[in-house]
C-alpha cells in the first residue's frame, strides 16, 4: 500500500542535525528536478524580500519564511514526519505508533511537496515555505514543472499494490495515476453524515486518522475494494459505488465516502 499525503502549511523548526542532503532523499529520480526548484528558491528569497513574499503569497507577518527559504542548504533537517504539522499530521500521530507501525509508515507514507516533489516520512528534511501552487520566475507553475519527474518516479514507487490518494487538489496535480495504477487507486471525500456535505476541518482529521488506523491494523488492503472492507472492520461508515468496468481492471479510480458525524 503506498499512501500519498498533502504537506501542512505550518512545519516544525529545523532540526540541529546535519544539513540537508538531496541524494540522500528517496525517489532519486527526483534529485534533478529538486535540485532545480530548490536553487531557485534559495535565490529568491536571498534577494529582493517584498518580491520573494509576492511569489510565495506570504502575508507580512510571514515574512521570516523568506529568511528560511534563503538558508535551506546550511539548516539543519530533521525527518519530513517530525518537520509537517498540522490538524492531519496531529492525528495521525506517527510518533506515537507502535514500532511495527512505525516501520510500515515508513514503507508506505509519501507525502507531496512543492519543493521536494515527494517524500518519506523518514526523508530529512529542513523547514520551507513553498506550496504547489507557487510559480517561480525561472521555472513557472511548480505542479506543471513536477509532472514529468514524477511520470518516471511515482509508478515505481507504487508498486503493484493499493493506492491510497489523500491529496488536495493543488498536489494531485504533480501527479495523476494512470492506466493500470488508477484502477487499483482511491482516493476518500469526508462527508457530514446527516447532510452528505464535503466537511472541512474534520476532513483533515479524519484522514489522518483513517491512514492511523490502517498503520496500527497492519492492514493491507491490495485494492480499493479491500480497502473498503478494512475500513468498514475499523469502524468507519464507508459508502462507495465502484466506477464502471472497475470488475475487468479498468483505470478508474475509486472515490469512497466517509461519513462522520462530527463537523468542526
Amino acid at each position: 500500500m503506498l499512501v500519498l499525503l498533502p504537506p501542512s502549511e505550518g512545519k516544525a523548526s529545523s532540526g540541529r542535525g546535519a544539513p540537508l542532503k538531496l541524494e540522500s532523499l528517496s525517489l532519486p529520480g527526483l534529485t534533478e528536478a529538486r535540485e532545480r526548484v530548490l536553487g531557485e528558491l534559495v535565490e529568491l528569497c536571498a534577494g529582493d524580500e517584498d518580491k520573494a513574499r509576492e511569489v510565495l503569497g506570504l502575508s507580512e507577518g510571514l515574512r521570516g519564511e523568506v529568511a528560511k527559504n534563503a538558508n535551506l542548504r546550511t539548516a539543519g533537517a530533521r525527518p519530513a514526519g517530525e518537520t509537517y504539522t498540522g490538524v492531519l499530521y496531529d492525528a495521525l500521530d506517527l510518533a506515537s505508533l507502535d514500532p511495527a507501525a512505525k516501520r510500515r509508515a515508513a514503507r508506505s507514507l509519501l507525502v507531496f511537496s512543492g519543493l521536494w516533489g515527494a517524500v518519506r516520512v523518514t526523508d530529512k528534511i529542513p523547514s520551507y515555505r513553498c506550496s504547489m501552487g507557487v510559480r517561480l520566475p525561472g521555472l513557472g507553475a511548480l505542479g506543471t514543472h513536477w509532472r514529468t519527474p514524477m511520470a518516471s518516479a511515482l509508478p515505481e514507487a507504487a508498486g503493484a499494490g493499493l493506492v491510497l490518494d489523500l491529496r488536495s487538489s493543488a498536489y494531485a496535480a504533480a501527479w495523476k495515476p494512470k492506466g493500470e495504477i488508477a484502477g487499483r487507486t482511491a482516493s476518500v471525500r469526508v462527508l457530514h453524515a446527516p447532510t452528505r456535505k464535503v466537511v472541512s476541518h474534520f476532513n483533515k482529521a479524519t484522514k489522518g486518522k483513517i491512514v492511523r488506523s490502517l498503520l496500527s491494523a497492519g492492514a493491507a488492503p491490495k485494492g480499493p475494494a479491500e480497502l473498503v472492507e478494512a475500513l468498514r472492520d475499523l469502524g468507519y461508515v464507508v459508502e462507495v459505488e465502484p466506477p464502471e468496468g472497475a470488475k475487468a481492471g479498468a483505470g478508474t479510480a475509486w472515490t469512497l465516502d466517509v461519513l462522520v458525524n462530527e463537523v468542526h
